[in-house]
């Protein structure tokens, strides 16, 4: 019997085919936030994301909103403040096409380099941008709130190529 072939995924194959997010989002965004994060942002937070024109981004499968980002351009600089994946999608590579789609908007914006800042704590994270090529740059400490106290948050920043 001769062997399956499976895809091969490029680049362009996997990226996911967002929308910009609007107010309208913010309710079922909000879903999500609070299923994902211990510590979410708030309504509020979004509101003025979108209303100081950061870069909000979503991706719907069958009306729903599985995964949404939130970044913030400055100057040759993407800063992603905010990227999550509905609970019920993790695992299925989600994070990393969202991931890879935003690089992509990003260089399409211009932006060289990518920042983020992640919980210590957060090791699906921390692998997650690991394996996109992100380099840890600086610790912010007391950064996120946590149980007791407050979390430090690893800085991490990558370089975003174009792949001729």
């Amino acid at each position: 019997m001769p062997a399956k072939l499976l895809p091969v995924m490029s680049a362009e194959t996997d990226l996911l085919p967002l929308r910009p997010m609007t107010a309208d989002d913010i309710e079922a965004v909000m879903q999500v936030e609070q299923a994902a994060f211990p510590y979410p942002w708030t309504q509020g937070i979004f509101m003025d994301c979108l209303k100081h024109g950061y870069s909000g981004w979503v991706y719907e499968q069958d009306g729903q909103i599985c995964g949404y980002a939130m970044m913030m351009f400055v100057l040759d600089e993407m800063h992603l403040l905010n990227i999550c994946v509905r609970p019920l999608d993790q695992g299925k590579r989600l994070g990393s096409r969202l991931l890879g789609t935003l690089e992509r908007i990003a260089r399409g914006a211009k932006a060289e380099t990518c920042f983020l800042e992640v919980r210590q704590s957060n090791f699906q994270a921390i692998r997650l941008y690991l394996n996109a090529g992100f380099n840890e740059v600086g610790v912010r400490k007391g950064y996120y709130p946590a149980a007791v106290g407050r979390e430090d948050a690893i800085v991490m920043a990558k370089t975003l190529l174009w792949v001729l």
